[in-house]
């Protein structure tokens, strides 16, 4: 995959999308004229405000995850002058967290001081496949980055890492996949396993060191989908394929369920249909991958534009960008079964503008969703909150106005913590990256505070 070559390419097929099938369902249009005659909502109180972010000018590709002590991590990539890039950490304590037990030794309110996980001259740094960091049940954190094999361009293997005091130290790293393959590993998720394990997923290329990658009929050298378990010794278990073929470069996400770790994906079939499929693992096995809804969209290749998941118990809340019918489109979809099924997509926003690039958040009063739009007056950032099963909407923000404009704004994140929504993205000014912040607050709960 070579991203910087396919996005042009990949864009105008996803607004044309000359190969596509004519669709045979009306679910989508059902869900939509739904959601159009829904009570409205009373008008919502929350409001939005700046959130200053501790990264420096030059940062880019963030992630953010909310602890279970009610915390923030966010972690970026930014240039070392002397040459390489640095992966850096930070935690934010809310006012409200502030007197509860901490990560790490910073029990202030606020921002801790960045710190480094990790640096290197030989990273592969990229706008779509980027670093996570992760907390296992025991409290330690684990982080990932892409570290290249070979001088070719698109060389490169996961390296995974482990704190086991709040981010001060970190262990050595130890490579996710051991097939040896100078292909493509990334777009990685991590989740807390057993009592101190972390699970991954990641996209795997060993497959396409074969001769005739070049592969639409669907046979061979495709991309897959793989998932393991490393210990809290950073010793690797469990190393199983899940799906012998995937989109080479859109993002993977998991969330937790009661019934276990739901991992989505975007799926490609033999015939160039690209839609999201999710498994769960569960009794020590991952089920069979079943499609979140059938959008149909056929696509020669990969849109570099993954899908998003939350979970809240058995609720589960899945984002995805797709332009089947010719129609760009963000569509959120709803399981009260812990992925088991899932309720005809709600068409959130469509048209040519829809970037997609989505982050989705879900609470007991909400489920958040972001995501990217651009036309001619430049790229915004959108923002809309629905009741928790998505029976309505009960606002729509529209967030920020980026400076920059095509895939160099990367994906935006999102995190819900008391009951309050935390949005991190990249912007472009001046041809340097930097990273924004900004909170939705409860007006009504904060004043009766």
């Amino acid at each position: 995959m070579n991203t910087a070559h396919l996005a042009p390419l990949v864009l105008a097929l996803a607004v044309l999308a000359s190969a596509c099938q004519p669709a045979t369902d009306t679910s989508v249009a059902d869900a939509a004229a739904i959601a159009a005659t829904a009570p409205t909502a009373p008008a919502s109180p929350f409001q939005s405000h700046d959130w200053p972010l501790p990264a420096p000018v030059g940062a880019a590709q963030p992630d953010l995850l909310a602890t279970p002590d009610g915390r923030l991590l966010l972690s970026w990539i930014e240039p070392v002058e002397a040459g390489g890039h640095r992966l850096q950490l930070a935690t934010f304590t809310p006012a409200s967290a502030a007197t509860g037990a901490g990560v790490g030794t910073n029990q202030a309110a606020g921002w801790s001081a960045p710190a480094t996980i990790a640096s290197g001259r030989d990273w592969f740094v990229n706008w779509a496949d980027t670093p996570h960091v992760a907390m296992a049940h025991d409290g330690a954190l684990w982080a990932h980055w892409l570290q290249k094999s070979a001088a070719a361009g698109y060389a490169y293997d996961v390296a995974l890492v482990r704190s086991g005091d709040g981010g001060a130290t970190w262990s050595a790293p130890v490579l996710v996949n051991d097939d040896g393959t100078e292909t493509e590993h990334g777009f990685v998720s991590l989740w807390p396993d057993g009592a101190a394990g972390i699970g991954i997923a990641w996209l795997d290329g060993r497959a396409t060191a074969a001769a005739g990658h070049v592969d639409h009929a669907g046979h061979a050298g495709a991309m897959s989908l793989r998932a393991a378990r490393f210990d809290a010794a950073l010793d690797k278990s469990d190393d199983v394929r899940i799906d012998a073929m995937t989109c080479d470069c859109c993002q993977t996400a998991i969330a937790i369920t009661t019934r276990g770790p739901l991992l989505v994906y975007r799926d490609r079939s033999a015939d160039e249909i690209r839609d999201i499929a999710v498994t769960r693992f569960e009794n020590g096995r991952w089920t069979p991958p079943r499609l979140v809804h059938a959008d149909q969209w056929t696509m020669p290749a990969c849109p570099v534009n993954g899908p998003a998941v939350a979970a809240r118990g058995d609720h589960v809340v899945v984002g995805w960008y797709t332009a089947a019918d010719d129609l760009p489109a963000l569509r959120l979809a709803y399981s009260g079964d812990a992925g088991d099924s899932f309720t005809a997509p709600l068409t959130v926003d469509q048209g040519d503008a829809v970037q997609g690039r989505t982050a989705v958040a879900l609470d007991g009063d909400a489920a958040w969703v972001a995501w990217l739009r651009e036309d001619a007056q430049g790229q915004s950032l959108q923002l809309a909150r629905y009741a928790p099963g998505l029976e309505r909407e009960l606002q729509r923000v529209d967030l920020a106005a980026l400076t920059g404009r095509g895939r160099g704004t990367g994906f935006p994140k999102l995190a819900v913590i008391h009951g309050d929504a935390h949005v991190v993205w990249t912007d472009v000014v001046d041809g340097r990256p930097r990273l924004r912040g900004a909170v939705l607050h409860n007006a009504v709960r904060a004043a009766d505070k």
